[in-house]
């Protein structure tokens, strides 16, 4: 339990820092958002006009404490005030309505890399010289060494533009009803198919040398010598004693990970035009819009404290030598 509250404070502390420094950012980068809209709007907004909508969205003339009090203020109440570029719908809505996307695709890619990596890396140490661990790491390890955008490029004009495999843009299709059905869910599906492969064959290889690795430190203790000696089939021993001690550095990376899922698939959402979190955050930064750069940013920043958050405390249970200390 000190250790959990020991972390617990750490990561608030850190979360009041992140809270910080999100509130100045972008009120240090050039520009003013009202003027744009008073761009966008040919000047057919008055000047009081003007000053109302400065300090409704916290950019008016006031001194920058004052600014930082009702921003902590409207933190702690939940209100994140109103979208600029999505004018009026507030930032909370704005979030909501991508924020599930961004889920979808981060969160099966990262399943299907972890679990497909580790168990390559798992056969690939326990079969050490083999097939699996002389031709998969430096193939994988080259693919992931292209430019991200690069492939997820060329993969959309191979399959989408040339092949007409996978469809071309979005999370679904246009004039689609979005409701729970069979049809609904099979078209999620395959439009998640190809940004998520990408994915998955850019990250893959590290997940299969972060765990071929600490497989081969592991192969190397005196307990698996002793339950090789006692006749245990070596399935057992590969996944019961070896891998299961060999996890604990990838529970550490799949949390850190699932708190990035949030934020980390920008350039996916990007080349795919796929409706998440980074796609929106791209536009809200072209667009000058403090409230949805903050709410995004403090969305983020929250999960990926939290995922690391729920990692230390799985970590209690996984390994005894923690609960010691």
């Amino acid at each position: 339990m000190r250790f959990i509250l020991r972390r617990l404070g750490f990561y608030l502390i850190a979360f009041w820092a992140s809270i910080t420094l999100n509130f100045l950012l972008p009120r240090f980068m050039p520009g003013d958002p009202v003027s744009r809209m008073f761009a966008r709007t040919q000047g057919k907004m008055q000047p009081e006009q003007l000053e109302a909508l400065r300090k409704m969205l916290g950019v008016d003339a006031r001194p920058l404490w004052e600014q930082y009090v009702d921003y902590m203020h409207n933190i702690l109440t939940g209100q994140m005030g109103v979208s600029i570029s999505r004018f009026p719908t507030p930032v909370t809505e704005v979030i909501a309505s991508q924020i599930g996307w961004t889920l979808v695709l981060g969160g099966t890619a990262l399943v299907f890399a972890a679990i497909i990596g580790n168990l390559l890396g798992i056969l690939a140490a326990w079969r050490r010289g083999g097939a699996i661990d002389s031709a998969l790491p430096p193939l994988l390890i080259f693919i992931g060494s292209f430019p991200y955008f690069w492939l997820a490029m060329g993969a959309l004009y191979l399959f989408g533009v040339t092949l007409g495999w996978a469809p071309l843009r979005h999370a679904f299709s246009d004039g689609l009803d979005p409701a729970f059905t069979w049809e609904f869910i099979g078209d999620v599906g395959a439009h998640l198919v190809l940004p998520a492969l990408t994915i998955v064959l850019v990250s893959v290889g590290g997940w299969m040398l972060g765990m071929r690795n600490t497989m081969i430190a592991t192969n190397a203790e005196d307990y698996i010598t002793m339950a090789e000696a006692k006749g245990l089939r070596p399935g057992r021993i590969m996944f019961r004693y070896a891998a299961r001690n060999a996890m604990l550095p990838s529970v550490t990376s799949f949390g850190m990970s699932l708190g990035f899922v949030v934020g980390g698939a920008l350039l996916t959402e990007v080349v795919f035009a796929y409706p998440g979190v980074g796609y929106q955050l791209l536009n809200a930064v072209q667009g000058l819009d403090y409230p949805l750069m903050q709410g995004l940013f403090l969305t983020i920043t929250a999960a990926v404290l939290l995922a690391n958050f729920l990692v230390d405390v799985l970590y209690v249970r996984l390994d005894p030598r923690v609960r010691s200390n």
